[in-house]
Parts: structure tokens; sequence; C-alpha cells
């Protein structure tokens, strides 16, 4: 049953004046359902309540949170990361700096602690090559996201107890192990991905750069899940598992899978209109709310492949895109370009994506378990109400 409210009851159960009543309905945030045989209005009860519940919300914060959700200031202090004027860094150090030499190893301890660490050096292997094996062998027919997120837990039981960057180190040679479906190896991670694509110099050049310059991108969907799982005190393994879920959808790590169907339809047939087809151009592989100017990291990555003369069809064809959106490509459009240009394996952009991450997610889990807080944020209720 419904009940509409009187215009002083609805500014009585909304705390306000009349005339604030009447600003509302000319703003649009309260709508009356018609005027009585007096011509009074009468404003909706369901309405109401939700406006005084959102109300009530804001004074706790409610309303920043709620922007921050959606592509707005961010919603957690952060030391790892930050993107300003249209520039990533990492720890105060220029991404596009870092991408010119660095490896992934050099950029994960970076990202932990900047104490000039290798904590990669003693995180040995060989507890875990045998179980990697096995893993490996039950999930050769799962998607390399799939089988990470699902073994990944089961493979590091011996590192369940620890939460030190040496574990963090070891977890990602294993997760790299998983997603290229080869045995764990000591190796840079980079040269890993290199062997397992068979890549060239100049593809391993790029496959170094991209995952560097994929390691970390502040509060995203992914990095947001991890502090959740890691803030109730979830081990690492668990908070990468539940980063790599996050990572799997299409709006996040799996763009890149679907901007190369989407390239190598066009290349087959001449034809941009996919990329028209009713989808919002933001997460196909061109622009980014973060970057209004452009995704440095796409354009960083898409210049390294312009030497390149097997590039050039797939280079043209996304200018053409870029020219007809009006919007510069970003990283999800690169990294499906270079696995076309370079005939790497279909999900070869998520395995980079992911195993990039990786290093930014261990960050994200342990900056939030030194704040020592469980993140449990309110939510603000919408639906009916019933009148008694």
């Amino acid at each position: 049953m419904s009940k509409d409210f009187s215009a002083s009851e609805a500014a009585r159960i909304l705390g306000v004046s009349l005339a604030t009543l009447y600003s509302y309905v000319s703003r649009g945030m309260l709508t009356p359902s018609g005027a009585q045989a007096d011509r009074s209005k009468r404003y909706p009860h369901d309405e109401v309540l939700r406006l005084a519940a959102r109300k009530a919300d804001g004074k706790r914060g409610g309303h920043k949170v709620a922007a921050a959700m959606n592509w707005g200031t961010p919603v957690l202090e952060t030391r790892i990361s930050g993107i300003a004027d249209g520039r990533l860094h990492y720890r105060g150090h220029d991404v596009l700096a870092l991408a010119d030499s660095a490896t992934l190893e050099q950029v994960a301890c970076l990202l932990w602690d900047d104490n000039g660490i290798d904590y990669f050096a003693d995180a040995a292997n060989s507890p875990f090559t045998a179980g990697v094996a096995a893993a490996i062998d039950s999930t050769r027919s799962m998607p390399p996201l799939e089988a990470a997120m699902c073994m990944l837990p089961v493979c590091a039981q011996p590192l369940s107890a620890r939460n030190d960057f040496e574990a963090g180190a070891a977890l990602m040679r294993m997760l790299a192990a998983l997603l290229l479906k080869r045995p764990p190896s000591m190796q840079p991670l980079h040269l890993q991905v290199a062997r397992a694509w068979q890549a060239d110099a100049a593809q391993t050049e790029w496959i170094r750069a991209a995952l560097v310059l994929l390691a970390d991108h502040e509060l995203n969907a992914s990095a947001f899940t991890v502090r959740c799982v890691a803030s109730t005190g979830a081990g690492q393994a668990a908070t990468l598992s539940a980063g790599l879920a996050a990572l799997s959808g299409p709006q996040h790590g799996a763009g890149s899978t679907m901007i190369r169907a989407m390239l190598e339809t066009a290349l087959a047939s001449d034809n941009i209109d996919a990329w028209f087809d009713g989808r919002d151009p933001s997460v196909v592989g061109f622009s980014h709310p973060l970057y209004p100017q452009g995704d440095p990291r796409g354009a960083w990555l898409l210049e390294r492949m312009a030497a390149w003369p097997q590039a050039s069809a797939v280079l043209a064809l996304g200018a053409r895109v870029a020219g007809r959106l009006g919007m510069p490509a970003n990283a999800d459009f690169a990294l499906a370009a270079m696995s076309v240009v370079c005939g790497w394996p279909p999900a070869a952009g998520e395995i980079l994506f992911a195993l990039a991450r990786s290093a930014g997610w261990i960050a994200h889990a342990a900056e939030q378990i030194a704040n020592g807080s469980m993140i449990r944020p309110r939510a603000r209720y919408v639906g009916t109400y019933q009148v008694e």
C-alpha cells in the first residue's frame, strides 16, 4: 500500500523548509504526484523516503562515496600509484620513464615498499614445482585466467600463512606458470612470456614494457576487490584469485580479447562498423575516463609498434576507428593489436594484463593489511517501503 505526503509532511520528513522542498522539485530531485481538488500537491511516499535516506547518507559522506564509485575521487588513500594531469606514477615515478628499461620484478619491488630490496632474489620455486606442474596438466583445456583463478590458491598452500613480499614474488612466478601453462622458472617474467610465445628481441622488449605499464592503475575494480578481500584477513593467494576474477570481465582485463576479435573481423572485411554497433566506445579499445587527452600507456606501446612494417595494417585500422570516434586508442587496443601482429595466443592480452597487475594487487593487499581496518561500505536502500 502506498501513501502520498502533503507538502508540509514531506518537508517535515526531509527536515527542510517548504521553500527548500519546492527547490528540490525545481531541481528535479522530487516529483509531485499531482494536484488534489484543493490544488495542493502531493509527494510520492517512496520518493520522499528515498530522498530522506540520501540526505541522511550524505551527512555521513555518502554522496562523495557514491560519486567515487563511478570514476570520481579516490575512495581510499594510497601511496602506491596515482593518476594526475594525464600521467600515471608508481610511488612518484613516472611510469613512462620506468617503461624504458625496468622489469616487472623491479617495478613490483618499487610498488611494494620502495626500499630497494629485491624480493625476487630469494623467491625459490622448488617447493612448488610439482604442484604447479600437476595443476597445469589438470587445467590445459581451461582458459588461462580461469585456470589460474582456480589453481593458484591450491598450489599456494605452502604459502597460505604468509603475507610477506618474498611470498608475493613466489606467487607471481607461480601465476606466470599457470597463465603460460609452463613449469615455474627463475627467469625474468618478461622472458618467460617471450619464450612461451616465441617472441623475437623487439617483441620481448615490448612485452617487458607492457608488463611495467600495466603493473598498477590506482583504485581500479580489481585493486578495490583485492583490498576488500585482504581487509578480511584472507591470504595472498586468495586475494590474487579475487583480483583475477575481477580482471576476467570484458570491461576490465578481458577487454583486449574482445578487441582482438573485432580487430580480426575488421581486418578480414576492411570494415570498422563493429566498433559502432551500440557499444560504449570507452570500453572497447579507445578513450579512457581517467585520461581525457588519451591513455599514455597505449600511446607508448603503439608508438613502439609503428616502426614494424608488419604492424602497419593494424595501426592504420586503429587510426581509422580513432578518427571516427574522435578518441585515441588505449592500452587495451595496444594489447590486442600486438597479439594480432605477432600471432600470439587469443588470450595473450589477458595474460599480460593479469601477470602485470598481480604486482599491484600484492602492493594494495599489503597496504590494506597495514591499515588494519576492514572495508565495509554502507548501502543506501532505494527500494519500496511498506506503509503500516
